[in-house]
């Protein structure tokens, strides 16, 4: 009796995995992508200054484990060279079999340069390295293998923003290989319901200067399943500060009001870019969803936005930043890929304390850092950790001592 009831039971749980596995089949891009419920981020798991030391399968289940728990269910990567993305799609693969009900997808980045990027010779921007083709046979092969998990293909990141001077392309390399992509779904090499894009700066996606707005980039905008787009509000605290700092209206403000108002002003900013995309899309005739790909606040920087420049660094700022664009993307159907999830700090070796190593929700020392302050008072976090560590607060949670480190940007004077 006790055998049939045991298989029975089994039977009956193989039925529930096979339910579940064709449910996450079931679930396209189009359903993912505007949705609340499925928020995203970006995600690197990278622990040391290096990225030749890949990061393992249990270490990145402790982070899709902490990511699960604060409630993203999409990731975005951004290459298929290194073995960390690999490991990520078995770890996910792992933790869907361990719990039918672990719900994680992603956005698999393939990376995209031009001739002679990131050499001694001088970059060809008309022309591609030979190693994109490599890169984008790897995500048809990853994308077959884990059609359950990988959702979306982006070819490219910031692969047309011509300030990415060292490796960017012309679109007609990015429309080369979407057309490629798109030409695999109807040949039923790819799953069908996969979603292409390539995801860039809001410029190269014709919402800013006019020299983008070329033949071949109306062409790629009617190409992609779906516009990809990148905002740093952050980044223009220095290079474009027209609505950064203090109003002479505002000087009868606290601080914390007057830091709360230019957050208000740099969220704006994020939304502006948004709509000329937007804009600039529906005036060559093309109707697509628009969802942003990449937008973050660091909390340190020595440098540009740190204390001796636009003040603009800190967890206080980049919390409201944080909340700022969740609300607003929530309530208006997109999906923002925040980025990112942790701290990497072999994006800038020479510089421990540059601004690139620190737009991580969490930091290197197992902390929640004040955007995410709010889960571990909830105990979204207990039981988890990373490196063997639990999940803290920074500051050691307190908010006194975390302000000490807070300035307030000086006087915008508005021309």
């Amino acid at each position: 009796m006790n055998k049939i009831i045991y298989i029975l039971a089994l039977v009956l749980l193989l039925l529930y995995c096979k339910n579940v596995y064709a449910a996450a089949k079931d679930i396209t891009a189009e359903k993912l992508l505007g949705n609340p419920n499925y928020q995203a981020i970006c995600y690197g798991g990278f622990r040391t200054n290096s990225r030749e030391v890949q990061p393992t399968i249990p270490e990145i289940k402790e982070d899709l484990k902490l990511l699960s728990a604060a409630n993203f269910k999409i990731l975005r990567t951004y290459n298929v060279h290194y073995k960390e993305v690999s490991n990520l799609l078995m770890a996910i693969s792992e933790l869907k079999k361990e719990d039918p009900k672990f719900e994680m997808y992603v956005m698999l980045g393939a990376w995209i340069d031009c001739k002679n990027a990131f050499s001694n010779l001088p970059p060809n921007h008309n022309e591609e390295s030979s190693k994109n083709a490599i890169e984008i046979d790897e995500a048809v092969r990853l994308t077959n293998k884990y059609p359950d998990i990988i959702k979306i293909i982006a070819v490219g990141n910031e692969a047309m923003v011509k300030w990415a001077a060292s490796y960017y392309v012309q679109p007609s390399i990015i429309l080369k290989w979407v057309n490629h992509l798109q030409n695999l779904k109807k040949q039923h090499k790819l799953p069908n319901k996969l979603w292409i894009t390539s995801s860039d700066n809001f410029a190269s996606w014709g919402g800013g200067d006019t020299e983008y707005h070329t033949e071949d980039l109306k062409k790629l905008m009617k190409a992609v399943d779906y516009i990809s787009l990148h905002t740093y509000p952050m980044h223009d605290t220095h290079y474009n500060p027209n609505f950064w700092g203090v109003l002479a209206s505002e000087n009868g403000l606290s601080e914390r009001e007057k830091i709360d108002a230019a957050m208000v002003r740099a969220r704006d900013y994020a939304i502006s870019q948004y709509e000329n995309v937007v804009k600039y899309m529906k005036s060559i005739g093309v109707k697509k969803p628009v969802h942003i790909g990449e937008t973050g606040w660091a909390t340190m920087d020595k440098d540009f936005y740190g204390n001796d420049g636009s003040k603009a660094t800190d967890e206080y700022k980049s919390a409201q930043y944080y909340k700022l664009m969740r609300d607003w993307t929530n309530k208006s159907g997109i999906t923002c890929f925040y980025f990112e999830a942790f701290d990497e700090n072999w994006k800038d070796t020479s510089n421990p304390v540059g601004s690139e190593n620190h737009f991580g929700l969490f930091n290197l020392q197992s902390q929640a850092k004040y955007a995410l302050w709010n889960l571990v008072d909830k105990g979204a976090f207990d039981g988890l950790g990373r490196n063997g560590k639990p999940i803290t607060k920074t500051y050691n949670g307190n908010e006194n001592a975390l302000w000490m480190d807070v300035k307030t940007p000086s006087l915008l004077i508005k021309k």
